[in-house]
């Protein structure tokens, strides 16, 4: 069944602007002991954006009951990560962006140090987001994020990137990798959401997991295929910046054709491991599809 797109794009669009209310009023009528760093901070978190971690943190929660009063502060607390990866990201030490969702990156905007200290700043409220919303299943919910952004989720996958440029992995080295740098943290979106609805040992976690692991690797090997195929201007940053680092990507040992085909066939993988679900997962399939329909 294609996306409804209006009906997507509302959601989506819902969605977003709740998680952003709550992101801003985290800088809302505060003192800033330093105001360079939280204007860096800002600038890092609230220019622009998908939104895609929180959305699914809102869409996992509700298929299995959660309200989304609950499901605000793990959905801050992800973005927030997130955030902080890609100010770090786009480091000259790392990927030497220029560019971030259309604007410049953190780091051209302000300093080099200021944005390492924004990241490590927005890296730091995640868990303070966490901590303060006196969820139940605290522990898990900071072990979930926690591992996720570490040296077993996506720091470890930033580093296998960095350390694959200039080489050609196999098929299977290029999947590990972004299920670590890209999927992680989307299966951890996914479990955070779950986890404020039901006990740790819910079977529903279990297929919850399975459809974000191969949704997250759709969304990566899609991104790559933009990279090949968009334009600046939409993306919002570079285009064609992968080719231009030699870096390893999907289209580039699959062709585009394959990479497409790859990117369908994880699709659904995703889709069927939502069928236990049933209907209130729905909105969950919508997203799936919309991985490999966006152009951004």
């Amino acid at each position: 069944m294609p996306v409804n797109a209006d009906v997507l794009a509302a959601r989506l669009a819902a969605d977003r602007a709740r998680v952003d209310r709550r992101l801003a009023a985290l800088f809302d009528d505060r003192r800033a002991v330093e105001p360079r760093l939280e204007a860096a901070m800002r600038h890092g978190l609230l220019v622009g954006g998908k939104r895609l971690r929180p959305v699914l943190v809102y869409a996992a929660g509700r298929a299995l009951g959660a309200d989304d009063d609950a499901l605000d502060a793990p959905a801050a607390a992800i973005e927030l990560i997130h955030a902080y990866s890609l100010v770090h990201d786009d480091l000259p030490a790392m990927d030497d962006d220029d560019l971030r969702r259309g604007e410049p990156t953190v780091h051209r905007a302000f300093d080099e140090a200021s944005a390492i200290l924004a990241g490590d700043a927005l890296q730091t409220l995640a868990f303070e987001v966490l901590a303060a919303s006196g969820a139940p299943r605290l522990a898990a919910l900071v072990t979930t994020l926690a591992t996720a952004s570490g040296r077993d989720g996506m720091a470890a996958g930033q580093a296998l990137d960095l350390a694959a440029v200039g080489i050609r992995p196999d098929l299977a080295a290029l999947e590990t990798m972004h299920r670590h740098k890209t999927g992680a943290l989307i299966r951890a979106a996914v479990r955070l959401g779950g986890l404020m609805a039901v006990a740790e040992d819910d079977p529903r976690l279990g297929a919850l997991d399975a459809y974000a692991a191969a949704m997250g690797l759709a969304f990566q090997v899609h991104d790559d295929v933009l990279d090949v195929t968009g334009d600046t201007a939409t993306l919002g940053k570079a285009s064609g910046a992968d080719a231009a680092r030699d870096k390893p990507t999907y289209p580039a040992l699959l062709g585009l054709d394959g990479a497409r085909r790859k990117a369908g066939a994880l699709i659904e993988e995703a889709l069927n491991a939502l069928v236990p679900l049933g209907e209130p997962a729905a909105p969950l399939a919508e997203l799936a599809r919309y991985m490999i329909e966006r152009d951004h």
